[in-house]
Protein backbone atom coordinates (compact mmCIF):
# COMPACT_ATOMS: atom_id res chain seq x y z
CA UNK A 1 0.00 0.00 0.00
CA UNK A 2 2.75 2.41 0.99
CA UNK A 3 4.65 1.51 -2.19
CA UNK A 4 1.59 2.30 -4.31
CA UNK A 5 1.11 5.66 -2.63
CA UNK A 6 4.78 6.50 -3.18
CA UNK A 7 4.48 5.66 -6.87
CA UNK A 8 1.36 7.78 -7.23
CA UNK A 9 3.14 10.68 -5.48
CA UNK A 10 6.17 10.26 -7.74
CA UNK A 11 3.97 10.25 -10.83
CA UNK A 12 2.17 13.34 -9.57
CA UNK A 13 5.45 15.18 -9.08
CA UNK A 14 6.62 14.20 -12.57
CA UNK A 15 3.33 15.38 -14.09
CA UNK A 16 3.54 18.67 -12.18
CA UNK A 17 7.09 19.19 -13.43
CA UNK A 18 6.02 18.58 -17.03
CA UNK A 19 3.03 20.87 -16.71
CA UNK A 20 5.25 23.50 -15.10
CA UNK A 21 7.69 23.32 -18.01
CA UNK A 22 4.84 23.63 -20.49
CA UNK A 23 3.41 26.58 -18.59
CA UNK A 24 6.78 28.33 -18.54
CA UNK A 25 7.26 27.68 -22.25
CA UNK A 26 3.78 29.01 -23.02
CA UNK A 27 4.47 32.09 -20.92
CA UNK A 28 7.78 32.73 -22.70
CA UNK A 29 6.04 32.38 -26.07
CA UNK A 30 3.31 34.80 -25.01
CA UNK A 31 5.89 37.32 -23.80
CA UNK A 32 7.72 37.10 -27.14
CA UNK A 33 4.49 37.66 -29.07
CA UNK A 34 3.47 40.62 -26.93
CA UNK A 35 6.95 42.15 -27.33
CA UNK A 36 6.54 42.25 -31.12
CA UNK A 37 5.59 45.67 -32.41
CA UNK A 38 2.88 44.30 -34.71
CA UNK A 39 1.39 42.03 -32.06
CA UNK A 40 -2.41 42.38 -31.68
CA UNK A 41 -2.00 41.58 -27.96
CA UNK A 42 0.07 44.64 -27.15
CA UNK A 43 -1.62 47.01 -24.74
CA UNK A 44 -2.24 50.41 -26.34
CA UNK A 45 -0.29 53.29 -24.89
CA UNK A 46 0.96 56.74 -25.75
CA UNK A 47 3.85 57.44 -28.10
CA UNK A 48 6.84 58.44 -26.00
CA UNK A 49 7.60 61.31 -28.40
CA UNK A 50 4.27 62.85 -29.45
CA UNK A 51 1.88 61.29 -26.89
CA UNK A 52 -0.45 59.95 -29.59
CA UNK A 53 -2.18 56.67 -28.78
CA UNK A 54 -0.33 53.72 -30.36
CA UNK A 55 0.93 50.22 -29.78
CA UNK A 56 4.59 50.01 -28.82
CA UNK A 57 6.94 52.73 -27.63
CA UNK A 58 6.51 55.13 -30.56
CA UNK A 59 3.89 55.68 -33.25
CA UNK A 60 4.45 55.07 -36.95
CA UNK A 61 4.69 58.78 -37.77
CA UNK A 62 7.44 59.35 -35.18
CA UNK A 63 9.28 56.26 -36.40
CA UNK A 64 9.25 57.72 -39.90
CA UNK A 65 10.28 61.16 -38.65
CA UNK A 66 13.08 59.80 -36.44
CA UNK A 67 14.47 56.67 -38.15
CA UNK A 68 17.45 54.78 -36.70
CA UNK A 69 20.67 56.74 -37.04
CA UNK A 70 22.68 55.73 -40.11
CA UNK A 71 25.57 58.21 -39.89
CA UNK A 72 29.11 56.79 -39.90
CA UNK A 73 30.73 56.98 -36.48
CA UNK A 74 34.20 56.57 -35.08
CA UNK A 75 34.59 52.94 -34.07
CA UNK A 76 36.42 53.86 -30.84
CA UNK A 77 34.45 56.84 -29.48
CA UNK A 78 31.20 56.80 -31.52
CA UNK A 79 31.62 60.43 -32.56
CA UNK A 80 29.58 61.15 -35.67
CA UNK A 81 31.72 61.54 -38.80
CA UNK A 82 30.96 63.20 -42.15
CA UNK A 83 28.56 61.22 -44.32
CA UNK A 84 31.23 60.39 -46.90
CA UNK A 85 33.73 59.08 -44.35
CA UNK A 86 32.73 55.42 -44.58
CA UNK A 87 33.07 55.28 -48.36
CA UNK A 88 36.14 57.49 -48.67
CA UNK A 89 38.33 56.50 -45.74
CA UNK A 90 37.34 53.00 -44.68
CA UNK A 91 34.74 50.68 -46.23
CA UNK A 92 34.68 48.66 -43.00
CA UNK A 93 32.92 50.62 -40.19
CA UNK A 94 35.17 48.91 -37.63
CA UNK A 95 38.19 50.72 -39.04
CA UNK A 96 36.69 54.22 -38.98
CA UNK A 97 38.61 56.62 -36.71
CA UNK A 98 38.18 60.26 -35.78
CA UNK A 99 41.31 62.40 -35.56
CA UNK A 100 41.55 62.22 -31.76
CA UNK A 101 41.27 58.41 -31.63
CA UNK A 102 43.74 58.02 -34.49
CA UNK A 103 46.29 60.04 -32.49
CA UNK A 104 45.55 58.53 -29.10
CA UNK A 105 43.36 55.37 -29.09
CA UNK A 106 41.15 54.96 -26.00
CA UNK A 107 41.17 51.74 -23.90
CA UNK A 108 38.17 50.41 -25.85
CA UNK A 109 38.17 48.00 -28.76
CA UNK A 110 34.82 49.32 -29.98
CA UNK A 111 32.27 51.97 -29.05
CA UNK A 112 28.70 51.97 -30.38
CA UNK A 113 26.09 54.73 -29.96
CA UNK A 114 22.52 54.55 -31.19
CA UNK A 115 22.09 58.29 -31.75
CA UNK A 116 23.33 61.78 -31.00
CA UNK A 117 22.29 63.37 -27.72
CA UNK A 118 19.75 65.71 -29.29
CA UNK A 119 16.02 66.30 -29.70
CA UNK A 120 13.83 64.34 -29.13
CA UNK A 121 15.91 61.62 -27.48
CA UNK A 122 17.60 63.92 -24.96
CA UNK A 123 14.21 64.51 -23.32
CA UNK A 124 13.62 60.77 -22.93
CA UNK A 125 17.10 60.18 -21.53
CA UNK A 126 16.60 62.91 -18.93
CA UNK A 127 13.19 61.47 -18.05
CA UNK A 128 14.76 58.06 -17.48
CA UNK A 129 17.73 59.35 -15.52
CA UNK A 130 16.11 61.98 -13.32
CA UNK A 131 12.35 61.60 -13.78
CA UNK A 132 11.87 57.96 -12.71
CA UNK A 133 10.20 57.20 -16.06
CA UNK A 134 11.49 53.65 -16.35
CA UNK A 135 8.92 52.88 -19.04
CA UNK A 136 11.12 54.56 -21.68
CA UNK A 137 14.05 52.17 -21.01
CA UNK A 138 12.78 49.44 -23.41
CA UNK A 139 12.45 51.98 -26.22
CA UNK A 140 15.97 53.34 -25.72
CA UNK A 141 17.41 49.83 -25.34
CA UNK A 142 15.64 48.84 -28.56
CA UNK A 143 17.33 51.68 -30.46
CA UNK A 144 20.69 50.62 -29.05
CA UNK A 145 20.02 47.00 -30.01
CA UNK A 146 19.37 48.09 -33.60
CA UNK A 147 22.66 50.00 -33.63
CA UNK A 148 24.54 46.96 -32.32
CA UNK A 149 23.03 44.75 -35.01
CA UNK A 150 23.87 47.29 -37.72
CA UNK A 151 27.46 47.48 -36.42
CA UNK A 152 27.81 43.69 -36.55
CA UNK A 153 28.62 43.36 -32.86
CA UNK A 154 28.97 39.80 -31.58
CA UNK A 155 27.53 38.94 -28.18
CA UNK A 156 30.19 39.42 -25.47
CA UNK A 157 30.61 37.20 -22.44
CA UNK A 158 29.50 39.87 -19.97
CA UNK A 159 27.33 42.98 -20.13
CA UNK A 160 28.13 45.41 -17.33
CA UNK A 161 26.09 48.55 -16.60
CA UNK A 162 28.15 51.50 -15.43
CA UNK A 163 27.57 51.45 -11.65
CA UNK A 164 26.34 54.32 -9.53
CA UNK A 165 27.86 55.10 -6.17
CA UNK A 166 25.99 53.78 -3.14
CA UNK A 167 24.93 57.31 -2.22
CA UNK A 168 23.60 58.09 -5.71
CA UNK A 169 21.79 54.74 -5.92
CA UNK A 170 20.05 55.33 -2.59
CA UNK A 171 19.05 58.81 -3.74
CA UNK A 172 17.72 57.75 -7.15
CA UNK A 173 16.43 54.28 -6.30
CA UNK A 174 17.60 52.69 -9.55
CA UNK A 175 20.46 52.71 -12.04
CA UNK A 176 19.38 53.90 -15.48
CA UNK A 177 22.33 52.09 -17.12
CA UNK A 178 21.17 48.81 -15.57
CA UNK A 179 17.61 49.38 -16.86
CA UNK A 180 19.04 49.61 -20.39
CA UNK A 181 21.65 46.85 -20.02
CA UNK A 182 19.29 44.19 -18.72
CA UNK A 183 17.25 44.45 -21.91
CA UNK A 184 20.34 43.79 -24.03
CA UNK A 185 21.37 40.56 -22.28
CA UNK A 186 19.43 38.34 -24.64
CA UNK A 187 20.39 35.63 -27.14
CA UNK A 188 22.12 37.01 -30.23
CA UNK A 189 23.13 35.28 -33.42
CA UNK A 190 21.44 33.33 -36.18
CA UNK A 191 20.81 29.69 -36.88
CA UNK A 192 22.53 27.27 -34.54
CA UNK A 193 25.21 29.82 -33.59
CA UNK A 194 23.46 31.70 -30.82
CA UNK A 195 25.08 33.08 -27.70
CA UNK A 196 23.63 34.87 -24.74
CA UNK A 197 25.59 37.49 -22.87
CA UNK A 198 25.41 37.39 -19.09
CA UNK A 199 24.30 40.53 -17.33
CA UNK A 200 26.27 41.16 -14.16
CA UNK A 201 25.57 44.31 -12.16
CA UNK A 202 28.07 43.47 -9.39
CA UNK A 203 31.27 42.99 -11.33
CA UNK A 204 32.12 46.70 -11.42
CA UNK A 205 31.93 48.72 -8.21
CA UNK A 206 32.10 52.48 -7.93
CA UNK A 207 34.23 53.16 -4.87
CA UNK A 208 33.21 56.72 -4.14
CA UNK A 209 30.57 59.30 -4.91
CA UNK A 210 32.18 61.70 -7.38
CA UNK A 211 30.77 65.07 -8.48
CA UNK A 212 28.52 64.79 -11.51
CA UNK A 213 30.57 64.79 -14.69
CA UNK A 214 28.22 67.17 -16.48
CA UNK A 215 29.12 69.91 -13.99
CA UNK A 216 32.87 69.67 -14.60
CA UNK A 217 35.10 71.04 -17.38
CA UNK A 218 36.29 68.36 -19.79
CA UNK A 219 39.90 68.46 -18.54
CA UNK A 220 38.79 67.78 -14.95
CA UNK A 221 36.56 64.78 -15.68
CA UNK A 222 39.39 62.24 -15.91
CA UNK A 223 40.93 63.45 -12.65
CA UNK A 224 37.52 63.28 -11.01
CA UNK A 225 37.16 59.57 -11.88
CA UNK A 226 40.72 58.36 -11.43
CA UNK A 227 40.63 55.14 -9.40
CA UNK A 228 36.84 55.35 -9.00
CA UNK A 229 36.15 51.78 -10.20
CA UNK A 230 37.23 48.36 -8.97
CA UNK A 231 36.50 44.91 -10.42
CA UNK A 232 35.00 42.48 -7.89
CA UNK A 233 34.53 39.31 -9.98
CA UNK A 234 36.86 37.40 -12.34
CA UNK A 235 36.94 38.79 -15.88
CA UNK A 236 40.28 37.38 -17.06
CA UNK A 237 40.06 36.29 -20.67
CA UNK A 238 36.44 37.45 -21.04
CA UNK A 239 34.94 39.80 -23.61
CA UNK A 240 33.08 42.58 -21.85
CA UNK A 241 30.65 45.31 -22.90
CA UNK A 242 30.06 48.33 -20.65
CA UNK A 243 26.64 49.97 -21.02
CA UNK A 244 25.71 53.57 -20.21
CA UNK A 245 22.96 55.98 -21.19
CA UNK A 246 25.02 58.94 -22.47
CA UNK A 247 28.67 59.42 -23.45
CA UNK A 248 30.13 62.92 -23.40
CA UNK A 249 33.90 63.01 -22.88
CA UNK A 250 34.17 59.25 -22.40
CA UNK A 251 35.98 59.67 -19.06
CA UNK A 252 33.61 57.38 -17.15
CA UNK A 253 33.71 54.59 -19.72
CA UNK A 254 37.48 54.88 -20.18
CA UNK A 255 38.16 54.64 -16.45
CA UNK A 256 35.89 51.61 -16.15
CA UNK A 257 37.58 50.02 -19.18
CA UNK A 258 41.03 50.57 -17.66
CA UNK A 259 39.92 48.81 -14.46
CA UNK A 260 38.64 45.86 -16.50
CA UNK A 261 41.84 45.73 -18.57
CA UNK A 262 43.95 45.68 -15.42
CA UNK A 263 41.79 42.78 -14.17
CA UNK A 264 42.61 40.79 -17.31
CA UNK A 265 39.59 41.32 -19.58
CA UNK A 266 40.47 40.23 -23.12
CA UNK A 267 38.24 42.76 -24.85
CA UNK A 268 36.29 45.79 -23.60
CA UNK A 269 33.61 47.59 -25.61
CA UNK A 270 31.31 50.49 -24.74
CA UNK A 271 27.64 50.59 -25.72
CA UNK A 272 25.75 53.85 -25.17
CA UNK A 273 22.31 55.05 -26.17
CA UNK A 274 23.45 58.57 -27.05
CA UNK A 275 26.69 60.38 -27.84
CA UNK A 276 27.03 64.12 -27.38
CA UNK A 277 28.13 65.70 -30.68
Amino acid sequence: MACGIARIAQAGRALAAVMGMRARKALDTLKALVARRDSPWQWPGQCALCRRWCRGGTCGDCDALHPPDAHPRCALCALRLPLGAAAADAPDPRSLRCGACARRPPPLSRCVAAMDYAFPWDRLLLALKFGEQLEVAPLLAGRLSLALARAGIDAPDLILPVPLSAERLRERGYNQAHEIARRLARPQGTGEVERQSRLCARTLLRLRDTPQQARLPLDERRRNLRGAFVVLKPVRGLRVAIVDDVMTSGATLHEAALALRRAGAADVQAWVVARTP
